[in-house]
């Protein structure tokens, strides 16, 4: 097992790992021992977890091995040349617009936008051939990005529960920290806890 902060040899070294407890959402923690001491907790999919090498669908969070391909808040923009290509946009205009528009959607129509919090971490699969529906679009005439991703919440009631659209949730001093400190191509494991 790779342990997060060594690095295991051949492999992306893994920075984070996330362990979700699909019995008791509330014990479902992540923990990234050179950044934050400590653990903290999580949410994740309103409708429990995808195996990993399945692909993604909607409020399910995927586990498995991840490589992080963005890093987006209001501070920091990072993105895979690849992803940048792929959106069709300027770097510069994903800078100045992409973490806006995506913060400025409502998904759960509560009235108040901010569904990332502070900042997202997307995440790409290790494993290659397992091919995921993460696009480029638009959503209510907003061009945004669809992926996998750990990010904030504007409702920090919603950590520690399963009700996310599949995307892992933190609170904004982890995310903070994470945010400042993860690189592109950093390891994120995600696991479930599994039963006693």
């Amino acid at each position: 097992m790779i342990t997060p902060g060594i690095s295991d040899p051949g492999q992306t070294q893994l920075r984070l790992k996330i362990s979700l407890d699909p019995q008791n959402p509330g014990a479902s923690r992540g923990v990234c021992p050179d950044l934050i001491e400590g653990d903290f907790p999580v949410g994740f999919g309103k409708h429990g977890l995808k195996a990993k090498g399945e692909a993604f669908e909607g409020g399910y969070s995927l586990l498995g091995d991840f490589v992080v391909n963005a890093i987006l808040s209001v501070d920091r923009f990072e993105m895979k040349e690849s992803l940048i290509r792929e959106s069709g946009k300027s770097k510069k205009w994903l800078k100045e617009h992409l973490f806006a528009n995506m913060s400025s959607i409502d998904f759960d129509l509560d009235g108040r936008a901010g569904e990332y919090g502070i900042g997202f971490l997307g995440l790409e699969p290790l494993d290659q051939s397992v091919r995921q529906p993460f696009h480029f679009g638009e959503y209510k005439g907003v061009f945004r990005w669809y992926s996998y991703a750990v990010h904030g919440t504007q409702n920090e009631s919603r950590i520690g529960q399963k009700i996310t659209g599949g995307c892992v949730n933190v609170s904004e001093a982890p995310l903070r920290k994470l945010i400042a400190g993860m690189q592109l191509g950093d390891g994120v494991r995600v696991d479930a806890v599994l039963p006693a």
